[in-house]
Parts: C-alpha cells; structure tokens; sequence
C-alpha cells in the first residue's frame, strides 16, 4: 500500500506535481477523458466548519464524476460538538473513508487531523492557506496567457490566506508575483520569507500602483473575511485605497485579466465595471476549482 498523501499547503507537492495537476485538470475539463472513474467504490468526507458555496459544489460534484461517494458533515453534527478529540474523531473516520476534506478556521485543526488519520486530508481552506483555489487560480492564467513562468501577477489587497497560497504558487511554477498590501497587512511573514529563500519571485509594496504596473493579471479577494465582521468598518477605511476599478487596472497590461476568488463585494474591493468586465476571468476560476481538485484527488486517493 502506498504512503498515504495529505494536501495541506502547496509546499505538500513538487514543482513536477504541481504541473502534473494542472495538465491533468486541464485534460478534465476538455473532456477527453470524461468517462474515467478512477475513484470508484470510495467514500470521501467533507468536513466543513465555514461555510461555503465554490468549495462545497466544486467538490462534491468532483467526486461524484471520479466516481467516488462525497459524503458532506457539519462539523457541529460530529461528536467533536460535545468534546471529542479531533485526534480520537481522525482515527475513526479514517476507517470509514477513503479521504477527508476540510474546511476550518485554525490551521494547526487540520495539521492535527492529518497527524491522526490514516488517509489524505485536503485542505479546503483554513484561515492561513487556501491552496485549492491557486490550483485553479494558476490554470486560469495558463488559460488565458499560454504560460506561467515570468507572466507578472499583482494581488492587490489583505494578506491572506490566498495571497500566503499564491506566494507558494509563485514557487512551484516562477510566476512573477507582485503584492501590495496596507502596512501591517502583509502576507504571513514565515511563508513569504521560506519562498524568498527557496528561489520565488516575489516582492511586496505598501501602494497598488507600483503593483499593478505592467501586470499581465490582477488579484484581488475580500477585504473582511469570515470571523473578521466585527473589524469591517475599521478594515473598509484601511483598504479603500487599494480597490481595483478601471484607474487601477489601467495601469496594468492593456490585455491584462482580473481575478477574484469570489464571493466579491462591490464596490468594496472591487468594482462591478471591473468585475463584469471582458477581461475578467472570475467564473473560470470557480469552474477550474472542480477541474483542479478532481486532477489533485485522483493524485492523493
């Protein structure tokens, strides 16, 4: 049998995997080898803590075309409600299931679960790293611009967990990564440095013009995510200068896409003239979640 895989970060994967996924998701979605159930007869959890409506759907109906059974739980119908263990809960599902998602607030949640489990534990999204939606992000631009290595990529807006992720796509692939946050924002400090070191060409600024310049795309996400509500109106003030709308995106490549992981709030993070816009390639990147996660799971299980 072989050693059992987790996919928690993009770190959990080679450069040579990670181009392997994305030519595989990208045989998916043409759909010369829509008849292939590699993962038939298995039983594979969605464990979600958030809510959630790409990562949900994506996934599900990914399974389901592999040929597998996805099984959804709410975390708070689980015995962990009334205080079971998360390592007592991996053992024990592990005898059940084939593979786990998960999507949860807390990494260090999942990095548990794995430690305790006998089978692959796929991060769906936890509060530092949303590795699942770079797959998708990376085959969009391929889509789009023929390459990845040297085509100039901006993120405009909070350091999060997509930004930690992309930074970690940059590596794995040499894409040129550009990110501009409001100070004390920053992407996390240990994954942005560990990829400086490694080789990855990324760099941050304090302004979204310097940026966005020249770029061949540009990111952006919300600037409040889940569990972040109660600091919104400070946050709204903090990051109003870094909205991507049309002046910004002019300072971009004329044939320059715009991404966003979705949901979207206009008119906050971004303008519904930008969003709706002939170059952005937003819904692409919510089809290629399921083309990408069908290509990693058929990988991992």
């Amino acid at each position: 049998m072989d050693e059992k895989r987790d996919f928690l970060t993009l770190q959990d994967i080679s450069s040579e995997e990670f181009h392997l996924i994305i030519d595989r998701a990208a045989a998916f979605k043409s759909g010369a080898d829509a008849s292939s159930c590699p993962l038939i007869g298995k039983s594979i959890g969605l464990l979600f803590d958030k809510t959630s409506t790409r990562t949900r759907i994506s996934f599900q109906t990914g399974i389901y075309q592999l040929g597998a059974q996805p099984i959804y739980i709410n975390s708070k119908e689980l015995q962990l409600g009334r205080g079971e263990t998360v390592e007592d809960t991996a053992k024990v599902i592990s005898l059940y299931l084939h593979g786990i998602v998960i999507r949860t607030y807390e990494h260090n949640m999942i990095e548990k679960l794995a430690a305790n489990s006998s089978i692959p534990i796929v991060n769906g999204l936890t509060d530092l790293h949303h590795p699942c939606q770079a797959l998708a992000d990376m085959l969009t631009i391929r889509e789009q611009k023929g390459a990845l290595k040297d085509i100039r990529l901006a993120y405009v807006g909070d350091g999060n967990n997509v930004a930690n992720s992309l930074i970690e796509a940059a590596l794995l692939t040499g894409i040129d990564l550009a990110i501009a946050c409001p100070r004390g924002y920053d992407p996390d400090r240990r994954i942005y440095e560990n990829a400086l070191k490694k080789g990855a060409k990324v760099k941050l600024y304090t302004g979204p013009e310097e940026a966005v310049q020249d770029a061949d795309a540009v990111y952006t996400d919300t600037w409040i995510s889940m569990g972040q509500e109660r600091e919104a109106a400070r946050r709204k003030q903090i990051f109003k200068k870094f909205q991507l709308n049309k002046e910004l995106l002019s300072l971009a490549k004329p044939d320059a896409i715009v991404m966003h992981c979705l949901p979207a709030h206009r008119g906050e993070e971004i303008t519904s003239d930008v969003l709706d816009s002939p170059q952005s390639v937003v819904l692409d990147q919510a089809e290629n979640r399921l083309h990408t996660q069908k290509a990693l799971l058929e990988m991992l299980i």
